[in-house]
């Protein structure tokens, strides 16, 4: 006769697990929504990035040295954008957008490579000038005269006036800027008489007719000023 044991269980097979799927993150999703924030935040940033590198003005340098009295001329000036702590500072240099008065001058010397202020030339400066070409001995054209001196233009009588015992020089135009001087020829011999070109405000016109009599009776001298 066979026992059995009522105690021994059957085993049973495990079941098997499920399979989980991965949901697509929603439009509440924590990490989707820092996420966002992080790359809103990255352009905003960017952007003012950008802004802030091209927070420049045009403005006009000197391209070279100009003495007190010079004329503001193109040529002479160049742009540069330059960045300035705020507007009220940027407003006491010519910017590019706005151009010197014509006939303008310097009442200061500039160096090259200095911004222009807009205090720097002459309140007459817009006035406009009548150019006088002028021949002047060599010896008698100092020769620090150049572009934007102020100068005086004496002639000395070949006679001397018939109340006067002897030749007194006299002044024919006073106060008068060099416009140019005209460089001299390429020449091994040297240059007797050199070309002066000064400017005559146009409101002293009328003073042009007695000084270019005065200048063709007599010897030319040039009287540098400033």
């Amino acid at each position: 006769m066979t026992l059995t044991n009522s105690r021994s269980t059957s085993r049973t097979a495990p079941e098997p697990e499920r399979a989980t799927r991965t949901r697509p993150p929603g439009w509440r999703n924590p990490r989707l929504v820092v996420g966002l924030l992080l790359v809103a935040g990255s352009v905003v940033l960017g952007a003012r990035l950008l802004a802030s590198a091209d927070d420049t003005v045009g403005v006009w340098v000197l391209s070279r040295d100009l003495p007190a009295g010079a004329l503001l001329e193109e040529g002479a000036l160049e742009s540069q954008r330059v960045r300035f702590p705020d507007a009220a500072t940027a407003d006491l240099y010519l910017a590019t957008t706005d151009r010197p008065p014509r006939g303008a001058t310097l009442d200061r010397p500039l160096a090259a490579g200095e911004l222009l202020p807009r205090a720097a030339f002459a309140g007459d400066g817009g006035a406009d000038l009548v150019e006088v070409p002028i021949s002047v001995g060599s010896d008698d054209l100092p020769a620090t005269v150049r572009q934007g001196s102020a100068v005086d233009v004496w002639v000395t009588p070949e006679v001397p006036a018939v109340h006067e015992s002897k030749v007194v020089a006299v002044p024919v135009l006073t106060d008068v800027v060099v416009v140019a001087v005209p460089g001299a020829a390429d020449s091994l011999a040297p240059q007797a008489t050199r070309q002066v070109i000064v400017g005559v405000p146009e409101e002293r016109a009328e003073e042009l007719a007695s000084a270019l009599g005065g200048i063709s009776a007599g010897r030319v001298i040039i009287a540098r000023k400033g």
